[in-house]
Parts: structure tokens; sequence; C-alpha cells
């Protein structure tokens, strides 16, 4: 299992860059898109914690 999970991790990485390297531009573009899926989770959180004390 431990082995599964070794070779999954490492298959990931190469996918990474291997798409960072081959197209740049797009790979920011994906890393931006999910920074901003983060920001917008984290306020929405915040919104309801908010709403929940209030």
């Amino acid at each position: 299992m431990v082995q599964t999970k070794k070779i999954a991790l490492y298959v990931v990485v190469v996918f990474v860059l291997y798409t960072i390297i081959t197209s740049p531009a797009k790979a920011a573009d994906l890393v931006q898109i999910g920074f901003e899926g983060i920001s917008s989770a984290a306020q929405s959180v915040g919104e309801f914690m908010t709403e929940l004390v209030n």
C-alpha cells in the first residue's frame, strides 16, 4: 500500500512538472483559478461564521 502511494505521488509530480514545462502560461492560469477558488471558499466560510455568531 505504501509503495502504491509513492508511485502515485511520483506520477502526479511528473505530470505537474510536465505541464509547467510545456505550457507555463496555462499552468499559471490554473494556479490563479485555484487560489481564487480557495479565497472565495474562505470568504464564504467567514461570512457564514459571522452570521452564525450574530
